[in-house]
């Protein structure tokens, strides 16, 4: 794919006109992590009374239903959404299989980075948690409390299993978070951390295909021309995008707030959106 003309659009109005299927990103697009974003509520119920398919998807180490109950308390309405489809229900569902077939050791040692001590990622795999990357067998990167600590806290924490070619699966490829005290590394940045110690990662979730096949599995594999993939991340939501043979929108409010050359970052990712808008919401 080479540069082409984007459509730059006021609100998501025209694409519930020519689109039947919503695959939408949440960090970035719906809210921010701690508040919808102005029009956000109001635009998603009105695609699900306009009888869209709308399928929710997020490079969230969590799995599907704590992501779910996050939005009902951010005030987002029940019922105004179908399937909701994130990277550690994808991995999650991964690792069960692996289980169930012998080819995941029962009492695997796991080191789990994640926030706020989140379990959620392995609860009822027959993983046991350690703490230490010395006699981890499996490294888990499901989340990143980089608004708490700095890189060469993750450093001395994994260095030990990365020298020992540990396998590790990043459940959030996001580079950068959206936190209370504004942008700070993400999951993905520790996930690159652990390559340049010398060990091999394995990331799941968007621009990667599962994930964008699992949601369009749920959608019930539409026409690709009838979905449009709305995101605020170049590098994941429209490069995957591009790569799953769907219409892509780029919200502008998100990560990319205050970019000055969008166009450097598309040529950059080699990936292009059909629309930008500066909201996801109805104006």
């Amino acid at each position: 794919m080479s540069a082409k003309t984007i459509e730059r659009l006021d609100g998501i109005g025209p694409l519930a006109e020519r689109y039947q299927v919503f695959l939408l990103d949440q960090f970035g697009v719906l809210h921010d992590g701690q508040a919808p974003y102005p029009g956000a509520v109001e635009a998603l119920s009105a695609l699900k009374r306009a009888g869209k398919t709308v399928v929710l998807i997020s490079n969230s180490g969590k799995r599907a239903s704590p992501n779910e109950d996050r939005l009902l308390k951010l005030g987002f309405a029940a019922g105004s959404w179908d399937h909701f489809v994130s990277s550690g229900e994808v991995a999650w569902r991964s690792f069960n299989d692996m289980a169930a077939s012998g080819k995941l050791r029962p009492g695997t040692k796991c080191l789990l980075i994640s926030r706020d001590n989140d379990r959620t990622a392995i609860e009822g795999l027959p993983f046991v948690l350690t703490e230490a990357g010395e006699d981890a067998e499996l490294v888990l990167i499901s989340a990143s409390e980089g608004d708490r600590h700095n890189l060469d806290h993750y450093r001395r924490l994994l260095a030990p299993a990365a020298a020992r070619k540990v396998p590790c699966f990043c459940t959030n490829p996001d580079r950068i978070m959206l936190t209370a005290v504004g942008p700070r590394f993400g999951a993905g940045e520790i996930a690159d951390l652990y390559e340049s110690l010398g060990g091999s990662v394995t990331r799941i979730g968007k621009p990667y295909p599962a994930i964008f096949d699992a949601a369009l599995a749920l959608a019930g594999e539409p026409d690709r021309a009838s979905v449009v993939c709305v995101g605020d991340s170049v590098e994941h939501d429209i490069s995957g995008g591009n790569g799953a043979g769907v219409a892509t929108a780029l919200v502008l409010g998100g990560i990319l707030a205050d970019t000055p050359d969008l166009a450097a970052i598309f040529d950059e990712q080699q990936a292009w959106p059909d629309y930008t808008t500066e909201s996801f919401s109805l104006r």
